[in-house]
């Protein structure tokens, strides 16, 4: 592991984590470069900020499930390369329904460079402490669809309340959002902000 950076899971005690890009369930259709193992790593600056961000949901009684934290430049680039393959539709239904796979870049939901590869970005959801159920927020992870946006019309009001309840902590605890993704947030202060690490999680 790089210097600077650890397991979240680690820091964050009992906290859930499903990293996507390590199992078939994901965009590509199967297990991403760069992920050896089904475990999410971040820098400790990330770790900490989670910490907050884990405190301030459950005082209102919910939890954290990690989707995503440091990704590999290698992982980006695999990403990059799918998106140019010919459509084989295994995964479009799910993921991308109403967009061409090639617009995938163009409209911003795959990167050449990605912050996740500096080490301080989170994806993330709320599930019920209580009954351990994912809490509705109108679409699912890297639905790449407007539907997905911060902005989207046509959820349900507690869909989008549950949106801006996420966006009040992650907000309240250092974070910044992405528009067009109500999953995903970064590091205000991050500490590598210029580099973009390749090391696999293993």
């Amino acid at each position: 592991m790089e210097k600077g950076f650890t397991f979240l899971d680690e820091i964050l005690h009992g906290v859930r984590w499903d990293a996507k890009y390590a199992t078939w369930d994901n965009f590509t259709g199967k297990p991403v470069d760069g992920y050896e193992v089904n475990r999410i790593v971040g820098t400790y600056e990330l770790a900490d900020a989670l910490l907050k961000v884990k405190e301030l949901a459950a005082a209102q009684g919910y939890g954290l499930l990690l989707w995503d934290g440091y990704r590999p430049q290698r992982a980006v680039n695999c990403f990059l390369q799918w998106a140019a393959q010919p459509e084989d539709g295994l995964t479009k239904e799910k993921y991308y329904p109403n967009i061409n796979r090639t617009e995938m870049v163009s409209k911003g939901y795959v990167v050449s460079k990605s912050s996740h590869s500096r080490g301080s970005a989170i994806d993330l959801t709320l599930y019920q402490l209580d009954t351990g159920e994912l809490v509705p927020m109108g679409s699912g992870f890297d639905f790449m669809d407007e539907r997905s946006h911060h902005a989207a019309k046509g959820i349900a009001d507690n869909e989008a309340e549950n949106r801006r309840r996420l966006r009040s902590i992650m907000e309240n605890s250092g974070f910044e959002a992405y528009s067009s993704e109500w999953w995903h947030y970064v590091l205000r202060n991050e500490p590598y902000p210029n580099s973009y690490f390749d090391f696999p999680v293993l």
